[in-house]
């Protein structure tokens, strides 16, 4: 069936240990004609990870070449490493009506709320600084050193959450996934979005 309206693009960030990944795959279960967008980066492939599954992953030198042709709707140096949005998929998938959920860090997400103003900005939080804590540690997997940094890290981005449209908290996942399937309802009632529809019920 065609879809009538434009679809949204929503831009999603939250700390390290603030469940992105598992409210994304809770969401996926809803009926929200969602798409993820896939970044592509040139850090180097993780265990388990699938190229143009979870990224689509480059160099350094072929990343460079796509930022000269305008190829991303927006990048960032992080660290070390290359992380950018390509634009025409993105935009393909909005004409088509679907809602297109783009995962991105703080400074990204500036990056396309200015490229890309109709987007809508979800910020994700856990319910305490002491579940956070938690989290991070919970993973076992890094050195002290590498959980102090990603707690440092996690404490500035989230003094950038005022930035955001939304902040939902990843308490109970059902309910964070329910507020944000709440928002995208709402987004896509507003008049704006709503008034091509309007507009053609008055002309029959």
């Amino acid at each position: 069936m065609a879809l009538e309206n434009k679809g949204l693009l929503i831009v999603l960030s939250g700390p390290s240990g603030s469940g992105k990944d598992t409210v994304l795959a809770e969401l996926r279960k809803r009926d929200l004609n969602m798409k993820q967008s896939i970044s592509m980066t040139t850090r180097p492939m993780r265990d388990g990870e699938v190229d143009g599954v979870d990224y689509w992953f480059t160099d350094v030198p072929t990343f460079e070449k796509n930022i000269e042709e305008g190829y991303f709707l927006e990048y960032v140096k992080y660290g070390d490493n290359y992380y950018g949005t390509p634009q025409k998929k993105i935009e393909e998938l909005i004409e088509e009506g679907y809602n297109v959920f783009l995962k991105i860090e703080v400074e990204g997400a500036g990056n396309v709320r200015k490229a890309f103003p109709e987007s809508v900005s979800v910020f994700i939080i856990p319910p305490s600084i002491e579940a956070l804590k938690s989290r991070l540690k919970g993973r076992g997997t890094e050195s002290e050193e590498t959980y102090k940094k990603r707690l440092e890290i996690a404490q500035d981005e989230l003094l950038r959450a005022k930035e955001y449209d939304y902040i939902v908290i990843n308490d109970d996942l059902s309910k964070c996934a329910d507020d944000i399937c709440a928002i995208i309802s709402a987004e896509n009632s507003r008049c704006n979005k709503m008034i091509g529809l309007v507009d053609n019920m008055g002309n029959k």
